[in-house]
């Protein structure tokens, strides 16, 4: 594969010295036009990455505020088509910022396997997470995605033992998501301290960079896994302050965006304040 946005991205901020904040949103929450405007406000606040949520009716590894955000945006119309038709007019206007679809293989499968990819690429995807496609299934998606230049990221997990974990990094390319906790997304804070020696036995086995999600929910939470990690994922904290903008109704307002980009400075502060 030629190196990928995700790759010049992660090699830049090697050079600054620093660990990437990686800012996840559910694609089309609370509806199509206010997820875009997000969307595009997120490079300026502070995101280096964006992972953007596929929306699923069945998502068995999200908290209830992401799973929220996906209803929220089922409900108002949101289709893999329309996620892929907000980073094409993402990428009108942004060249650089990588982005990362992350969902589950249903709604991929009935889309299609080869014209999900081959949308997806068009559109301007850099890479995908597939939480519920294991390494054993590599022929079904994996590897024809980096067939079309798409990194293929997969997860590790607390859970994730030396007898797994090679066959985990067989054919991930971009970067390791390592899951923090174990359960289901925001449902708890991860330890800094086992969260750096989770990252460094990974470390020892794979030269990608290992960016670490589920739990973080402040600045100060970032920061202490950011002097680990090389990211760090922050996603239910988000998706929860699109809720807490959203009138009695469930419509954004006109805070929905700026309580986002907010949040996100603030988050990206704490990443982008430990130096390595």
């Amino acid at each position: 594969m030629e190196q990928s946005r995700i790759d010049k991205r992660f090699a830049s901020l090697t050079e600054e010295g620093r660990a990437a904040f990686v800012a996840f949103i559910m694609g089309g929450d609370p509806n199509f036009e206010t997820g875009l405007e997000i969307l595009k406000s997120l490079p300026a606040a502070g995101a280096d990455v964006i992972e953007i949520g596929m929306p699923f009716s069945d998502p068995m590894a999200d908290g209830p505020a992401i799973q929220l955000a996906g209803q929220r945006a089922l409900k108002n119309g949101q289709t893999p088509a329309k996620t892929l038709e907000m980073v094409r007019l993402f990428r009108e206007g942004d060249s650089d910022t990588p982005i990362v679809l992350m969902g589950y293989y249903n709604p991929i499968y009935i889309y299609g396997n080869e014209r999900f990819l081959d949308d997806a690429a068009s559109a301007g995807v850099d890479g995908m997470i597939v939480v519920d496609l294991p390494p054993e299934a590599d022929d079904e998606l994996c590897i024809p995605a980096m067939d079309r230049g798409l990194n293929f990221i997969r997860l590790a997990t607390p859970t994730t033992d030396e007898k797994r974990l090679p066959t985990v990094l067989t054919n991930t390319s971009g970067f390791v998501y390592y899951v923090s906790i174990t359960g289901i997304t925001g449902a708890a804070a991860p330890d800094p301290a086992l969260v750096a020696a989770a990252v460094s036995h990974i470390k020892e086995k794979t030269d990608l960079p290992i960016v670490v999600g589920f739990g973080v929910r402040t600045a100060e939470q970032a920061a202490s896994i950011a002097q680990a990690a090389d990211g760090v994922v922050v996603g239910t904290a988000i998706v929860a302050a699109v809720e807490k903008s959203l009138d009695a109704d469930g419509n954004a307002t006109q805070d929905t965006v700026p309580a986002v980009t907010a949040l996100v400075a603030d988050l990206a502060g704490g990443v982008k304040s430990v130096k390595k």
